[in-house]
C-alpha cells in the first residue's frame, strides 16, 4: 500500500480495512488506511487509524511519519494541541533526519501561531536557524 505517482494510494479505505478485520493487530494497514483516508479528506477517520498503528507499534521511521501526518490530520479536525504534541513528540525522538525535524518545528510554529502563541512559534522558528543547521552539519547533511 504505497502512494503511488499520481499522489494517490493503491488501495481504498474498504480494501484495507478488509486486512484489518482479518489481522486486528496489523500497525501497517491501519498506518496505509490513515494515509488513504486522510487523502479523501476523512481527517478524524485518518486520526484514529494513526493512533491504532502507533499504539500497536509502528517502527521508529514510520512511528515519525504517522505522528507527523496524525499532527496534520489534527489540524484539520482544530484540534491544535494534539497537533502540537505530534510535532513535540516527532522532536524529543530526534529523527537522524534533519529536514523531518526541520518540519517538525516549523508545523509545531504554524500551529502555536494559530492558537495565538507567538512567543511559543517564536520560540520554535528560532530553533529551526539555530539548531538545525549545527545538527545537519553533524549528521552529515541527513
Amino acid at each position: 500500500m504505497l502512494k503511488d505517482a499520481l499522489g494517490g494510494y493503491r488501495g481504498t479505505a474498504v480494501e484495507i480495512s478488509r486486512i484489518i478485520v482479518e489481522q486486528p493487530d496489523n500497525e501497517e494497514a491501519y498506518y496505509n488506511r490513515g494515509n488513504a483516508r486522510s487523502s479523501c479528506g476523512d481527517y478524524e477517520g485518518a486520526v484514529s487509524d494513526y493512533t491504532m498503528a502507533l499504539k500497536i507499534g509502528l517502527r521508529f521511521r514510520e512511528a515519525i511519519t504517522a505522528y507527523g501526518n496524525r499532527g496534520m490530520a489534527r489540524v484539520q479536525t482544530g484540534d491544535f494541541e494534539g497537533a502540537i504534541n505530534d510535532f513535540s513528540e516527532i522532536i524529543e525522538r530526534k529523527p537522524h533526519n534533519w529536514r523531518i525535524l526541520r518540519t517538525a518545528y516549523k508545523n509545531r510554529a504554524l500551529v502555536k501561531e494559530q492558537k495565538g502563541d507567538r512567543e511559543g512559534a517564536a520560540m520554535d522558528r528560532k530553533m529551526i536557524v539555530q539548531i538545525l543547521p549545527a545538527y545537519s552539519t553533524i549528521n552529515n547533511g541527513e
